[in-house]
């Protein structure tokens, strides 16, 4: 391709770091040493992540059938990601219903929820009016709390849930909802209604694999085969290296035959702290796996928006 990075070669952006980022300084950046692999492979992800999103607005939900595995940290870890390298806006929800913990991480600007917008969206009419409600990390992410009494957030209905999007797709360009573990639950049929794409988290040991398996048989039975082949699966390694002998590559060769893709995401000691999640805190090898599952979820920003007229009538849990 007749690129700017081809046909202006001394145009070409610094290298990012190692040895080829000392050469360029030492030589006053005479000698430009060719990119690595690695970073040619990171530039190209990053590519990815930027991809423009069909239709304005997309939604992503974040399951796990069992609790524990890490998937608050995975929804404000990918949302993250995503904010902080696109110009547009990008929301997580919090849409448990036994006082979820999103809010516990980011720094909150507000006591605000979810059910405070739900009432109050007659009132909202521009960006900064839903702000109000919203609490924003470092990244560039914003969040939008659930309620902290488990009696209040209990009461929260499909309905509910879809009112509150339809005020945010005007705004938001990707908004990521963090599910609770019941996929019984009233909010959950408005959730899955609406969602482009799924994202299923599990922890790499037999008892949460099996959970994670049982959600994807679960939503092949109620109309949601197509989440199931186009989802990602996100094995997340909550806990330091142990003596497990659970063979990684076998388990996810399993979920790779059932889903679009399968993502490791390593222990970290900065995730494990429970606190605010900071990108600049993470390992290396963390930050990548997020890269690249914040790159599978864009890969479907091109695919137009599901329509809810497109579902199962009736309710899926029947």
């Amino acid at each position: 391709m007749l690129t700017s990075d081809l046909l202006l070669p001394g145009k070409r952006a610094t290298p990012d770091g190692g040895w080829r980022r000392t050469v360029y300084r030492a030589t006053g950046g005479l000698v430009r040493v060719g990119e690595s692999a690695a970073s040619m492979q990171r530039r190209a992800l990053i590519r990815r992540v930027r991809s423009p999103v069909a239709g304005g607005h997309h939604r992503v939900a974040v399951l796990s059938l069992k609790g524990g595995v890490g998937k608050t940290t995975v929804t404000v870890g990918l949302g993250s990601t995503l904010a902080s390298l696109r110009g547009d806006r990008v929301i997580a929800v919090d849409g448990n219903p036994d006082r979820g913990t999103l809010s516990d991480k980011v720094r909150l600007e507000t006591p605000a929820t979810i059910r405070d917008l739900l009432n109050e969206r007659s009132l909202v009419t521009r960006y900064a009016d839903v702000r109000a409600y919203t609490s924003q990390a470092s990244s560039r992410l914003e969040i939008l709390a659930s309620d902290r009494d488990p009696g209040v957030s209990v009461a929260f209905s499909a309905d509910d849930y879809r009112a509150v999007t339809g005020v945010l797709e005007h705004y938001y360009s990707i908004c990521i909802t963090d599910c609770g573990t019941g996929l019984l639950h009233s909010a959950m049929a408005g959730i899955l209604e609406l969602a482009d794409q799924i994202v299923l988290v599990s922890s790499p040991s037999v008892d949460g694999a099996r959970s994670a398996s049982a959600t994807l048989d679960w939503l092949e039975a109620h109309g949601y085969a197509d989440h199931v082949r186009g989802g990602v699966v996100v094995l997340s390694a909550i806990r330091r290296r142990s003596k497990s002998s659970v063979d990684l590559d076998r388990l996810e060769q399993h979920f790779a035959a059932r889903s679009r893709a399968v993502v490791r995401v390593p222990y970290d000691p900065h995730l494990e702290e429970g606190a605010e999640v900071e990108l600049e805190m993470l390992n290396e090898q963390t930050a990548d796996a997020y890269l690249n599952l914040a790159a599978l979820v864009a890969d479907g920003f091109a695919h137009p928006r599901r329509s809810s007229a497109g579902t199962t009538s009736g309710s899926p849990f029947a």
